[in-house]
């Protein structure tokens, strides 16, 4: 099995676990991040042996905090481009056909949330919190957090998370269907390795196939248009002084300046 920089990657029989492993900055995501994981779910997509995939973050504070914003704010030249799949190789990736489960050992910030929204199933810790606090600088859950989450809980409750930014706890998350289960921390990955193991015993076909009606739904309803106006958004939302001046709050860790411009 190759080995990442970023990534933790471990094979037992036909399950795939994958574990973000930059516990240093809370698990963030950059580009670097996103290109090793596309890599890691092309291979995972291609291998007929591996049925079932579970991502988590490492450490107990954090499955992902979202976007690296510090990676954001260097120059051009200093940055590589995120790969066509999207954040974490997941958000874009429209057509998979074998199922990965979020185990959330922490919080899922922003683009966290957004990462553990494309998985199949979400089995989160008791210590588990999520947010889309993009509002909060300068951005907006552009990597699908608007779409999946207000199809996967509704419109009303989802709004209100997303523009108010809030934190929501594991048992609230259940309460609105974002999770599938909540347990105990320490049993976490457990639980989790005991859900793909489930899966992993049924017909990899069937599984494949269930899968691919479901793509097939989500493409009627003409999802992945709905995505490409977010990243359309997203360049004209880099464009404006707020979305500069949020950055630049972030790393200078002071309130931001809000100028609606």
């Amino acid at each position: 099995m190759k080995e990442y920089e970023f990534v933790r990657v471990h094979i037992d029989d036909h399950i795939m676990s994958v574990t973000i492993n930059r516990p240093e900055v809370y698990n963030a995501v950059h580009p670097p991040l996103s290109l090793e994981l596309n890599e890691i779910w092309d291979n995972f997509g291609k291998d007929k042996d591996l049925w079932v995939a579970v991502l988590t973050g490492e450490g107990d504070k954090a499955f992902s905090a979202g976007n690296d914003l510090k990676y954001s704010a260097l120059p051009a030249d200093q940055k590589v481009q995120q790969p066509s799949s999207g954040f974490a190789g997941l958000t874009r990736r429209f057509d998979r056909t074998k199922p990965i489960i979020a185990a959330v050992n922490g919080f899922a910030m922003g683009g966290g949330m957004e990462t553990a929204l494309c998985c199949d199933i979400i089995i989160a810790s008791e210590n588990a919190k999520f947010a889309l606090p993009e509002v909060k600088v300068g951005f907006f859950a552009a990597a699908g957090g608007v779409q999946r989450l207000s199809r996967q809980i509704g419109k009303k409750a989802a709004v209100e998370i997303m523009l108010t930014g809030r934190n929501v706890l594991a048992a609230e998350a259940l309460e609105l269907g974002i999770i599938n289960e909540v347990v105990p921390h320490s049993s976490l990955m457990e639980l989790a390795m005991e859900k793909a193991k489930a899966i992993a015993s049924n017909c990899p076909s069937s599984i494949r196939y269930s899968m691919e009606a479901l793509n097939h739904m989500d493409h009627l309803e003409n999802y992945p248009d709905a995505l490409r106006k977010s990243a359309e958004l997203i360049e004209l939302l880099r464009q404006t002084e707020d979305h500069k001046e949020g950055v630049s709050a972030f790393v200078e860790k002071r309130k931001p300046n809000w100028k609606n411009q």
